[in-house]
């Protein structure tokens, strides 16, 4: 007889798809901060603007990208917001209009999952003996409670991550002397994305190296754009 398996007395499993709501408006946020500030203060840098320019050009751009974000982030989610709101209520009438219709549809969404349509039809009555509505916002509309919008947790999450990762670059800019200041943006504002899409990875349970692969070579991009455009400006001045 083969050696018999002991299996763990408790079972845990960990999701992350709860936190995406506030993670996605989050990591939207400090990559917002950290790319568009540092691309914008390598710019005006690599046109030649005195060291005091390039502060003041920083700390316009973070308060204007944090309250553009906040706004931004807001009103895309609350359009969202409303058309989950409106679709529950058009499902709501049918159900009250159309009763036995939307029982059988609610059935057959069962039976494409897998279910007998015996097994598919008790589950339909018994889910909507309990709560019709709540069954066709999650089976048939794909509307969870985990992952529905929130449109002003979507907002703060934005405002307050690209104003604290824009601190980062602009940071930068005041700690090295003029000689090295694109240098220190690009160095401080990379490490900054390196380590933010290291953050998002862990947080959504998804691969680091990917995460910090993908942030990191578009910011490189990005802040090159921003100098060459920079220096071209410079020049021609």
């Amino acid at each position: 007889m083969g050696k018999a398996v002991s299996l763990p007395s408790s079972h845990e499993e960990i999701h992350y798809v709860q936190r995406s709501g506030w993670l996605r408006a989050a990591v939207l946020g400090a990559n917002d901060g950290i790319i568009s500030i540092a691309a914008l203060l390598t710019g005006v840098a690599a046109a030649g603007a005195e060291a005091q320019e390039i502060l003041l050009t920083g700390i316009v751009g973070l308060v204007a990208g944090a309250l553009s974000m906040a706004a931004g982030e807001y009103v895309s989610v609350s359009s969202q917001k409303d058309l989950e709101k409106a679709d529950i209520e058009r499902e709501r009438q049918h159900i009250q209009a159309f009763p036995q219709e939307e029982l059988q549809e609610l059935a057959d969404i069962y039976i494409v999952r897998g279910l007998s349509p015996a097994t598919a039809r008790k589950v339909a009555r018994e889910f909507s003996e309990k709560d019709a509505l709540r069954a066709h916002i999650r089976d048939e509309l794909g509307i969870l409670e985990i992952t529905r919008a929130n449109p002003v947790l979507a907002g703060l999450s934005s405002a307050l991550t690209f104003g604290g990762a824009a601190l980062l670059p602009l940071c930068a800019a005041v700690l090295f002397p003029p000689a090295w200041a694109v240098s220190g943006i690009f160095l401080i504002s990379i490490l900054s994305l390196a380590l933010l899409g290291a953050f998002g990875a862990k947080a959504g349970g998804a691969k680091k190296r990917t995460a910090v692969f993908r942030v990191t070579i578009l910011g490189a991009v990005s802040m090159g754009i921003a100098y060459a455009l920079g220096q071209a400006i410079g020049i021609s001045i």
